[in-house]
């Protein structure tokens, strides 16, 4: 009897091993199964989002190449945001910190970039958060509301990138110039909230500077500027004109520049016109406080335009020296007869938007001076 109830025990401890094993057996498989469809779940998350990661190619980062790169931001002339010159400047410390040479290039309405990056003629394309959709592109981690792209497969790159970006926007430094350009710089909306301030756009140090080579109030040059382009250094006109203060390429070639889209340089050419015009005018029996208002006419106008307003308003008995009596005979150089009896050099001259050219400069100025004032 007692054998038998062994023998029984001995049976049931048996059965509950081959329970305990069975039930590891399954607990290992079901892990199994989850660590594969895991693996699988990431394969297809990072293929179908191509943001950070995505062919593994580490042939090297960008350092000691040349690299073309196109900011395609649209003309945030009108925006709160200026989001170009922010990544300008950011490309700019990125290019110094990798050690690669870098050339930017504005993406103007109707230019696919991504095409021109995807054939190879552009190397980096910076596009808005909400165009990483796009196959073929290895996007970086979003800065602002924008993202830097790359062709696919360079995951050496995109990492060089992300780390860097990761780096330098904790720091001190990318907290002044995030605040620099994303903020607004309205001064009527300013004025009528009656802040004062010291600073009235995002390129106040290099306004300052160029002001006083050409001899100008400082707040001066800023109104010409932000009539121009808002301090958006993207902006174009349809007649070709470009960057903060609008300079044809013709005038960046006189001038010896050939970048207009960076902003010291396109000061470079836009002063070095003010102060050749203001040479024109300095000699005349125009005053010193008129003179401002004829070189902001010439400065939009060009110069030989306004000579042909000052010979019409002599003829016409006007004082040719002061811009208010010019004003009012700009109106009759429509008059076809009139025109060809002075004998203008350049004929016809509507003239309306040179008129509010110069209003809106000098409206400009009044609002700087009122929040920031001497």
């Amino acid at each position: 009897m007692v054998s038998f109830f062994k023998e029984k025990r001995k049976r049931r401890s048996s059965r509950n091993e081959e329970v305990r094993t069975g039930g590891h057996e399954k607990t290992k498989t079901a892990l199994r199964y989850l660590t594969a469809t895991f693996a699988v779940f990431c394969v297809v998350t990072l293929s179908q989002h191509d943001i950070v990661v995505d062919a593994v190619d580490t042939s090297g980062t960008f350092a000691g190449d040349s690299i073309r790169c196109a900011i395609a931001l649209g003309d945030d002339m009108y925006s709160r945001e200026l989001l170009t010159g922010l990544n300008f400047e950011l490309l700019k410390k990125f290019a110094e910190n990798d050690g690669c040479e870098l050339t930017i290039i504005p993406a103007h309405e109707r230019e696919n970039y991504l095409d021109s990056l995807i054939a190879g003629s552009v190397d980096m394309v910076v596009l808005p958060y909400s165009d990483t959709t796009v196959s073929g592109i290895s996007f970086s981690r979003e800065i602002e509301d924008c993202v830097w792209a790359v062709k696919s497969g360079r995951f050496s790159h995109i990492r060089e990138i992300n780390l860097w970006m990761s780096h330098y926007m904790s720091s001190d430094e990318y907290s002044d110039m995030r605040d620099r350009f994303c903020r607004s710089y309205d001064p009527y909306a300013k004025a009528e909230r009656g802040i004062r301030t010291n600073t009235i756009s995002p390129y106040d140090d290099l306004i300052r500077s160029y002001a006083a080579r050409i001899g100008w109030d400082w707040r001066m040059l800023a109104a010409v500027i932000y009539q121009e382009s808002r301090f958006s250094i993207n902006s174009h006109s349809s007649r070709g004109a470009s960057g903060l203060m609008q300079v044809m390429p013709s005038t960046a070639e006189h001038y010896e520049v050939s970048d207009l889209l960076d902003p010291e340089q396109n000061l470079i050419a836009g002063t070095s016109h003010l102060m050749r015009l203001q040479r024109m005018f300095r000699n005349t029996d125009i005053s010193g406080e008129e003179q401002i208002k004829f070189v902001l006419a010439a400065y939009n106008a060009g110069e030989g335009r306004i000579e042909d307003c000052r010979k019409f308003a002599e003829e016409m008995n006007m004082d040719s020296s002061r811009w208010e009596e010019i004003v009012k005979v700009i109106p009759e150089m429509s008059n076809a007869s009139l025109v060809e009896a002075t004998d203008l050099k350049f004929g016809k001259f509507k003239g309306s938007e040179t008129i509010r050219y110069v209003d809106s400069v000098m409206s400009h100025y009044e609002a700087f001076c009122t929040i920031c004032p001497a």
